[in-house]
């Protein structure tokens, strides 16, 4: 409770921040919607000149935008500062965080919103509803699926963020295996060879981001959401585990400062 009491209230506070600012607030989701209608508009072009590729059509892929849109609205709305993990340990302002009683991890990710990504979850859940019109059954296993893509972005920005720990500025690295998981995430798997595809899957899990959560939508199968669900609490332990083990080798950014 005390967990989920720190989400809420940050979530909260976040979004009442946001609304100060109410007009910037929805140009910044306006935009992100714009941006993602034109990325999904290629492929509806690609479409109209190739009807199926590979297996998937263009409901398919859609479902794939919406799942992963959905994701990564949710991921950032709630988790904002997962993307700055690598810029928070190199700069020295995980100090801060360190120095609250909540675990540090989940204080720093939860303690930003990202005001864009409300575009993205928006959009998610209009091109699902798009993709398959009266198809309302489906909207909870959408919802839990797009939880479960969300919850591994999260996991392997910090995951890729720790190597901080290690590697001292790895904020650009981590950026490009962020914005590869992402990118990949977008694409049916199965139009990769197998060498890639493979990758794909394990690497930079992306299949696991986009493709398998939406082929769950088009054919449910128990056992592979139960084989979707495992992995996403897997990339959670693994990523709070590599964070753990970095805060060792941890120097402090001695930064002496008041945040309101």
């Amino acid at each position: 409770m005390k967990t989920v009491r720190l989400i809420s209230g940050y979530l909260r506070h976040n979004l009442m921040s946001a609304m100060a600012y109410r007009g910037a607030f929805l140009l910044q989701v306006f935009g992100m919607l714009l941006n993602d209608v034109m990325l999904l508009f290629f492929w509806w072009v690609l479409f109209t000149r190739l009807p199926l590729l590979r297996g998937w059509d263009l409901a398919g892929v859609m479902t794939i935008y919406g799942v992963v849109a959905f994701g990564f609205g949710v991921a950032n709305v709630v988790c904002g500062n997962a993307s700055s993990v690598a810029r928070i340990i190199a700069s020295g302002d995980l100090d801060y965080y360190l120095a609250l009683p909540a675990d540090p991890l989940l204080h720093l990710l939860v303690a930003r919103m990202s005001l864009p990504a409300w575009g993205d979850l928006v959009f998610g859940l209009v091109v699902f509803l798009v993709a398959a019109p009266g198809n309302w059954m489906n909207l909870p296993l959408f919802l839990l699926t797009g939880l479960l893509s969300g919850s591994i972005l999260v996991s392997f920005a910090v995951l890729v963020g720790s190597l901080a720990f290690w590697l001292g500025n790895a904020e650009n690295l981590a950026m490009q295996m962020r914005n590869a998981l992402l990118t990949f995430g977008l694409y049916p798997v199965d139009i990769f060879p197998g060498a890639v595809r493979l990758l794909l899957y394990t690497l930079v899990p992306a299949a696991l981001v986009g493709s398998v959560p939406a082929g769950l939508l088009t054919e449910f199968s128990w056992a592979r959401l139960a084989g979707l669900a495992a992995f996403a609490v897997g990339s959670i332990a693994v990523a709070w585990l590599a964070f753990r083990l970095g805060l060792r080798r941890y120097e402090s950014g001695n930064l002496v400062m008041a945040r309101g």
